[in-house]
């Protein structure tokens, strides 16, 4: 049992056959979530098989050895709930939200689903069909692409490295077979962290889902190795000529996991200070990208910042929407706002406000039973344990200038460059861009 900041009591227990249980009372609404984590997601797909957990996540609702599409969807619906998988990165995601009564016989369904799949040939079709138009969508989005050209660039031949949409080349080849091995490699009880926040008592959350789970038996085979390339940085220009409006500029750089120094030969502290300059340069209307480039410079329809919580090694990245006319500047601008944070070290009012923001919104983001439910799963299935909670906000807090300046100099230096738009944007870049 643990006690988050916000005085909420996790009870936390483990199955025999390994499964582990989250659980935070919360009589305040009749309304149950329910998070189920499974350790696979993009990161778990073989070589060749990108999209592969993305397709799993669209059929594994749509049918069973003993259920259809059809009759599924009806138990959903005629009880006003919702159900539905999705695939991250790091993990899998089964998630469920209902009213209180009827809670165990959908969290009885949801047993039956990530259990017993039958993946049906039919709907297995219809959905890769559906997944390569979305894919083809995206290669008509100049954010998309760049984005996509980007990450390739920075990963390589790492997992990391493709959309959990997949390729069109990949999604093409996948079968309700590859679906299947996927499957019974990975949804195992021991790999499972089933995340429950509502009107409940911890004891019957625990009998309750041991109901629906605890007699489900472990293969007797080990979880794969996983065994994936070392990075390195090696920075470069990526320039894709498109006719468009506006041209997308993106700067990218490897920056460390949230493990804190077990990837990148991070600092401990080199999250939390990376999570907190992201928040100062492309969080809101009153972050500095937003302030200098478009307010001040006029220089960007849209500008952010991004640094995803990653198990391996992740990405800091800065992107522009700008006009095609401006490109050139844009991109000078964004490195330019990078590279002092290298120079300059935040003063200790960027500093509070960044942290204010940073950690207010964090406490918002636990309001709900589905953000409770989502937030202490998230935790546990990345192997952080749920006391992560409280050590992420004492970790914020305890970003001095200092340790900020050392994160940026360390991670922020040369950038991976990403560019989409007209070949009149284009054409001059590559003597104009910043060495």
């Amino acid at each position: 049992m643990v006690q988050s900041p916000l005085n909420r009591i996790v009870h936390r227990t483990v199955l025999d056959n390994g499964l582990v249980i989250l659980f935070v009372e919360n009589p305040a609404a009749d309304i149950i979530a329910c998070r189920m984590f499974i350790r696979a997601g993009t990161l778990k797909e073989p070589p060749g098989f990108s999209g592969l957990a993305h397709l799993l996540a669209a059929v594994i609702t749509k049918g069973t050895d003993t259920l259809t599409s059809l009759e599924i969807a009806e138990k959903v619906e005629s009880v006003g709930a919702s159900l539905g998988a999705d695939t991250a990165a790091d993990y899998f995601l089964f998630s469920l939200k209902t009213v209180s009564a009827d809670f165990p016989d959908l969290l009885d369904l949801a047993g039956q689903l990530l259990r017993n799949p039958s993946f049906p040939e039919a709907e297995v079709e219809l959905e890769r069909r559906l997944t390569l138009r979305s894919i083809r969508s995206q290669q008509e989005q100049p954010f998309a692409i760049a984005f996509d050209r980007l990450r390739q660039a920075m990963y390589l031949n790492h997992p990391y490295s493709f959309s959990s949409l997949g390729t069109e080349e990949t999604v093409s080849q996948l079968t309700a077979e590859d679906l299947h091995n996927y499957h019974q490699t990975y949804f195992r009880p021991d790999n499972m962290v089933i995340s429950l926040a509502g009107r409940l008592s911890p004891e019957e959350a625990v009998r309750l889902v041991e109901k629906s789970f605890g007699d489900w038996q472990n293969p007797p085979v080990l979880l794969p190795d996983l065994s994936l390339p070392f990075l390195t940085p090696q920075p470069q220009q990526i320039l894709i000529e498109q006719e468009t409006q506006q041209s997308i500029v993106i700067l990218g750089y490897l920056a460390p996991s949230v493990r804190r120094g077990e990837a990148m030969n991070a600092n401990p502290s080199d999250y939390a200070a990376l999570k907190l300059l992201n928040t100062y340069l492309g969080n809101g209307l009153s972050s500095r990208l937003f302030v200098e480039l478009r307010e001040k410079r006029g220089l960007a329809y849209e500008v952010s910042a991004l640094f995803p919580t990653r198990l391996e090694a992740s990405q800091f990245a800065v992107y522009m929407g700008t006009a095609p006319e401006n490109t050139t500047v844009a991109v000078n601008g964004l490195r330019a706002e990078v590279d002092r944070l290298c120079h300059t070290k935040l003063s200790d009012e960027e500093l509070r406000r960044s942290k204010n923001k940073l950690l207010g919104q964090y406490a918002l983001g636990k309001q709900t039973n589905a953000q409770l439910a989502q937030i202490f799963g998230w935790y546990e299935i990345l192997g952080l344990g749920i006391e992560f909670d409280t050590v992420f906000i004492e970790e914020i807090s305890a970003i001095t200038p200092t340790l900020a300046i050392d994160a940026a100099c360390r991670y922020l230096s040369e950038p991976y460059i990403s560019i989409v738009g007209p070949a009149s944007a284009l054409s001059p870049l590559s003597l104009a861009l910043c060495p």
